[in-house]
């Protein structure tokens, strides 16, 4: 039945949270898990949810409309629950006052989880950046980059970012902290200087971050007991409209076939992406993967080509279940593929796997 493949999903997702470091968003899965169940207003919002749960992060959506009321301030009793104004909450107060919620407001809510959770969380850049600064190190000349699945295109801003881990860092030009635990040798060239000569993005549904309605929707799926994800988010969205970043709204694969067939003669073309690779069709991901396969075939040492993605573990043949990511370096000329790192999807720390 519908309404059991969606409760596993809830149940899944709150073990998810919990190990992600989230106990509000886990019990609140746990919560909307049995309201669904009793026949109550979550089985009414999404109980006939046709499409997968697990892909479409049903829960997260839900989760992100009742964050955003808190956020917005339409729902005071909601506000004065949420931790950000309690931190002593307990969801026995909370999910009272999220249920009347979800109850007084059903059109609002449905509209709101048509569309897919979009974090844009900028820790995955951690996991990228040995990738970036490998490139950087072996080739002396200006990169462009090519970000797919961008979301609102914080990640463009990689290198402006500043990284600290227990064992080293990396000073860069922003507010933005970048900051986790990290096993293993530090990234082999830390002081090399990435010099980016272009950079452009696409998503299918880009976020305006000029546009305060679609700023306050990106930091509403972030959750509301992580503050220091709140605040990363902050900085980078004051960054992201300082140096006016960009993202074409646009197909994948038609985005990259069209830029790859434009490339420049010189520099490197760099494309990159991080936890995207599982949300477009299987056809789609064929045809990103040829495209960037035969322009890698045309690839030479004065225009070189380089494909870096942090993605789950089962694209590159790892086990389904693991929950992991593996951050994945593929160049050309030559087509060589090297697996630097792994870490969960929140970058919660990062295990190298190669020093």
């Amino acid at each position: 039945m519908t309404d059991d493949r969606i409760h596993a999903h809830f149940i899944e997702q709150a073990g998810w949270c919990h190990d992600l470091g989230s106990t509000f968003t886990a019990k609140l899965m746990i919560a909307m898990a049995a309201d669904l169940r009793s026949g109550g207003i979550v089985h009414e919002l999404v109980g006939d949810w046709c499409t997968n749960p697990r892909r479409d992060a049903l829960g997260l959506r839900l989760a992100g409309a009742l964050h955003h009321a808190a956020l917005n301030r339409t729902a005071p009793r909601l506000t004065a629950l949420y931790p950000a104004a309690n931190p002593g909450w307990t969801m026995e107060q909370v999910w009272p006052v999220a249920r009347d919620y979800l109850a007084r407001h059903r059109d609002s809510v449905t509209a709101f989880v048509q569309s897919p959770p979009q974090t844009n969380e900028t820790r995955r850049c951690i996991a990228l950046l040995p990738a970036f600064l490998d490139l950087a190190a072996g080739f002396n000349g200006p990169m462009d980059l090519l970000e797919l699945g961008a979301s609102a295109g914080l990640n463009q801003n990689w290198d402006r970012y500043n990284y600290r881990t227990a064992g080293w860092q990396r000073q860069g030009t922003s507010n933005v902290l970048i900051e986790t635990d990290w096993d293993g040798p530090p990234p082999q060239h830390l002081p090399a200087a990435p010099v980016i000569r272009s950079r452009a993005a696409c998503d299918l549904g880009p976020l305006d971050l000029s546009d305060p309605a679609q700023a306050l929707r990106l930091r509403s799926y972030v959750w509301p007991d992580q503050p220091e994800r709140l605040a990363r988010l902050d900085a980078a969205v004051a960054l992201a409209r300082e140096t006016d970043v960009k993202v074409d709204r646009a197909d994948a694969a038609e985005w990259l076939e069209a830029k790859l067939a434009n490339r420049r003669s010189d520099g490197m073309t760099v494309i990159y992406h991080s936890v995207f690779l599982i949300y477009p069709p299987v056809e789609t991901r064929q045809r990103i993967q040829r495209a960037i396969e035969a322009a890698g075939a045309d690839a030479t040492p004065e225009a070189p080509l380089a494909w870096v993605c942090f993605e789950p573990e089962p694209l590159f043949g790892g086990e389904p279940a693991s929950g992991m990511m593996r951050t994945r370096l593929q160049a050309w000329p030559g087509g060589a593929a090297r697996f630097l790192n792994q870490s969960d999807g929140h970058v919660t720390s990062v295990r190298m796997l190669e020093g």
